[in-house]
């Protein structure tokens, strides 16, 4: 939906937003329009008609659960700026809307990145947007930073791949790839490298808006493919020239409800006292935690048995992955490059990063907030709210303290890319966190092109899909600061 279709409405901004929003209506109009020009034009000239691929912003999130009637008016208000900047109403934005509070943060944050004044031009920017998105083969925000990288003056030859761009930009591809698979393997030289290169070299100022940038497209990345986001009707992917089969709509809207009742209504007993083990477990951690804590040698040693347990956490092999609909080859170098455990046999591992060395608190935001003025705030708000964030519910309970199942979450998704807090007794990871809300987590955070709707679908089947989605705000916040702190660090180490 594009700006100008507000012209189309007597109703001005609030009228289109609200069009938009209401799915009931949105089906009758595009009925009544496929039917007019069906019989009055189209079908005469035996002219394809492209339609949606499918319905609402999600492939693995019932519609109805995103388009609700009734918005608040801070929500509201947040789509009518998501719109009136963008000229869309996005499908990710569409999503976070769940959760308006996060959105928000969210939203300055990378309107900031992408449109206020820096250091990096505006090309830069979306190109390394586009960059970021190809090593985790995420085609739709890949197909986002196209469009932008050309509307904003971008040179079209760049698009024919990392062969095409300058020197300068080509040096990032390294940190590119490193930060996006194995952050902990950055080091000072990587920095050096980038700042000394004659002609070719970067700015520190420029170096840190395009880590930030990086780190950001890398774990929206995770966010897009971890809730299965759908590309727009007018991206590629988004769109289909074949006819629709008997009864396709019925059969989508069908399998979202389907999907819908297999989560909120077909609960079963099992499932219940699961839920209902969970609530008691978090309870008597509670109680206990002041009581009988573990020494720092116990913390330790159960920290590297959860690293090296989680080299054994992973999707199933014969999970079918979604191929993207572009190919983002050329945009990538040293493709096999990936995500690796730590605990390989017959190799050394990392060593771990201690939070108590190197914090987000205590250096990486002064750092950012020096070079990038701003930024660092921004950020800081953005982690500190899906962090805290809660509405006090598991499922149907409500009045739930879910403060310990927040920070467990957190804290693996740390502890699988090698950072550890010495005052967290990681023994709580395996009490609160399901195999297979591990194998989701591990997957969307570390290889998010392989996660697939059966893993969305199979952890919490008793849970909301907006629970579901706030472990994706998580998810995305954590990585991003993870890799954060490996990159921020590798400048300190350069700087001093």
């Amino acid at each position: 939906m594009r700006v100008a279709a507000a012209s189309l409405h007597g109703g001005g901004m609030d009228s289109v937003l609200e069009d938009y929003l209401t799915c009931d209506h949105c089906k009758r109009v595009r009925l009544e329009v496929s039917r007019w020009f069906g019989a009055h034009l189209l079908q005469d000239r035996k002219v394809k008609i492209p339609r949606p691929i499918g319905l609402g912003p999600s492939s693995f999130i019932p519609v109805r659960e995103i388009l609700q009637d009734g918005l608040e008016e801070t929500e509201r208000q947040l789509f009518i700026e998501a719109f009136v900047s963008t000229g869309r109403l996005d499908n990710v934005t569409m999503v976070m809307g769940l959760h308006p509070q996060y959105l928000e943060n969210f939203w300055k944050t990378q309107y900031y990145l992408l449109q206020m004044d820096g250091p990096l031009p505006y090309h830069y920017r979306h190109y390394i947007g586009l960059m970021a998105a190809a090593r985790h083969q995420c085609s739709y925000l890949a197909s986002l930073h196209i469009n932008e990288f050309l509307q904003v003056g971008g040179n079209p030859e760049w698009l024919n791949g990392l062969n095409f761009v300058p020197q300068k930009m080509r040096n990032l591809n390294e940190i590119n790839k490193i930060l996006a698979h194995r952050p902990w393997l950055i080091t000072k030289e990587h920095i050096e490298n980038l700042l000394k290169t004659g002609e070719s070299s970067w700015s520190l100022a420029e170096l840190i808006h395009a880590v930030v940038l990086l780190t950001h497209y890398h774990s929206l990345a995770s966010f897009v493919l971890g809730c299965g986001i759908r590309p727009e009707p007018d991206q590629d992917g988004g769109y289909t020239f074949r006819p629709p089969s008997p009864g396709s709509c019925h059969s989508d809207s069908s399998t979202s409800s389907g999907s819908e009742e297999a989560i909120n209504c077909g609960v079963s007993r099992e499932d219940m006292r699961e839920l209902e083990a969970l609530i008691e477990r978090m309870k008597l951690l509670q109680e206990g935690r002041h009581s009988e804590e573990a020494s720092q040698e116990e913390k330790a040693t159960r920290f590297e048995n959860e690293k090296r347990e989680s080299s054994f956490v992973a999707p199933a092999a014969d999970d079918n992955e979604l191929l993207p609909s572009t190919n983002l080859s050329c945009f990538v170098e040293d493709a096999d490059f990936g995500y690796k455990d730590f605990s390989t046999r017959g190799e050394q591992p990392p060593p771990t990063l201690r939070a108590q060395d190197y914090s987000w608190e205590g250096h990486g935001y002064s750092l950012i907030n020096r070079l990038y003025p701003e930024v660092g705030q921004l950020l800081d708000e953005k982690f500190q709210v899906v962090y805290n964030l809660t509405y006090n519910t598991m499922a149907m309970h409500s009045g739930v303290d879910t403060s310990m199942l927040r920070r467990a979450i957190w804290n693996y998704i740390h502890c699988v890319f090698g950072i550890r807090y010495d005052d967290y007794d990681y023994g709580e990871v395996n009490q609160l966190l399901e195999r297979s809300l591990k194998t989701y987590i591990k997957t969307v955070a570390c290889y998010p092109e392989k996660t697939t709707k059966r893993m969305y679908l199979g952890f919490w089947r008793h849970f909301k899909h907006s629970e579901k989605v706030h472990i994706n705000l998580l998810l995305l916040e954590a990585r991003m600061q993870a890799a954060l702190l490996y990159a921020l660090r590798a400048i300190t180490r350069y700087m001093t």
